[in-house]
């Protein structure tokens, strides 16, 4: 088959309604396209309704969102941060940003988050060195809550603060609760493959009205109260358009029903590909976790499967079809070569035997069954 003979199917593409127009045909009414602006309060307004945070800030990317989060959390030079090898570069890239060093933390088989034995372990080893980490980072990887109960009662039980990076997990909850909503400092981000977008984007979640307000004035340069320009402290060009604000605002409208589409498409595979040899699906939700399936993945046993991750990625672009392996830990990384690690075999196995289908909530079932049909060709039962 000619790749060609299909549009082509992308792994998480943009999934935009009509509402966004609204507020951004008002914005331009209005003259509102500096980075200040009514969409701005309204989107952060937002995201404080949705999760429960007392306060939000809209920045350009989650990794920014990170980025402040370590430094309110008071990472410096020398400083170590426990966060999870599997995950996406940008949950460590901060770390390294403030001077500080990644301590890297294995998975567990089931969420394919942090392991809390692992993380006991690395706990443990840092108080016997003396050596007590400035933060932990916990991921919600591809939306999957991570076992929040042991993980936070180890953070406690240390004396670590928490940043949670719910980048990939708008919508997700955990024992009632919203993913984000758990940590001294929560992030979320609206890249153009999430679950919602405003193209590009991020946010930082607070309950400490003096961390939002510093993180506040961080994001927009660190100007000091002064009629002229005046810098005290280090600033950074942080902040979210009023523009995109507004696309954030009418994506917010959506989110419910894009949280229930991407689990429907997350089932469907399941039920259509079950039985397929050496096939599986993950991760696990863990009890009273519901994930919002940003993405679905599925694994390939090498015991009852001759069939790699990469051949079926290469076999998908045959059908003009976007897959992509599961995240490279970031202890394999030549960026991060010679971090301290704790385990590692679990997320390098996930890695090794892992993909991710398209998940995109705009998916119609001749799009689902186009991607399925693909899969059974070259893994028939």
């Amino acid at each position: 088959m000619n790749s060609q003979d299909y549009d082509r199917l992308y792994l998480s593409p943009p999934h935009l309604g009509r509402h966004e127009l609204n507020y951004l045909h008002k914005a331009i009414e209005d003259n509102w396209v500096a980075p200040v602006g009514p969409n701005l309060d309204g989107f952060e307004q937002d995201v404080c309704a949705f999760t429960g945070a007392q306060h939000a800030l809209a920045l350009n990317s989650g990794t920014a969102a990170i980025h402040l989060g370590l430094r309110l959390l008071g990472v410096g030079p020398g400083d170590e941060v426990l966060c999870p090898s599997f995950t996406f570069v940008a949950t460590a890239n901060p770390i390294t940003y403030l001077g500080a060093t990644p301590v890297f933390i294995d998975s567990e088989a089931e969420t394919w988050n942090m392991c809390p034995n692992r993380l006991r372990e690395a706990l443990e080893d840092r108080r016997r060195q003396n050596r007590q980490p400035r933060a932990l980072i916990v991921v919600h990887l591809y939306g999957m809550p991570c076992r929040l109960r042991e993980i936070l009662a180890l953070a406690e039980e240390f004396g670590v603060p928490v940043l949670e990076d719910a980048a990939e997990a708008l919508g997700s909850t955990y024992e009632g609760r919203p993913l984000g909503s758990f940590g001294a400092v929560g992030v979320f981000s609206f890249n153009g493959n999430k679950i919602l977008t405003t193209s590009g984007g991020g946010m930082l979640v607070t309950n400490n009205a003096a961390w939002a307000a510093k993180a506040r004035a961080w994001s927009a340069q660190a100007r000091d109260d002064a009629p002229h320009y005046q810098h005290s402290e280090l600033g950074y060009n942080y902040r979210l358009s009023n523009l995109l604000a507004g696309i954030g605002r009418g994506q917010m409208g959506l989110l419910d029903d894009r949280v229930k589409k991407r689990r429907e498409i997350y089932a469907w595979y399941q039920d259509k590909l079950q039985g397929l040899p050496g096939l599986s699906f993950g991760p696990a939700e863990p009890a009273g976790g519901r994930s919002n399936r940003w993405l679905s993945c599925l694994l390939l046993s090498p015991a009852e499967t001759s069939i790699t991750p990469e051949q079926l990625r290469l076999h998908l672009e045959t059908h003009n079809v976007e897959s992509r392996p599961l995240w490279k830990p970031l202890h394999l990384q030549p960026l991060f070569a010679g971090v301290p690690v704790f385990g590692g075999a679990v997320c390098t196995d996930l890695f090794t035997r892992g993909i991710c289908l398209p998940s995109g909530s705009a998916m119609t079932e001749t799009h689902l069954r186009r991607v399925a049909d693909a899969v059974r060709e070259l893994i028939p039962v």
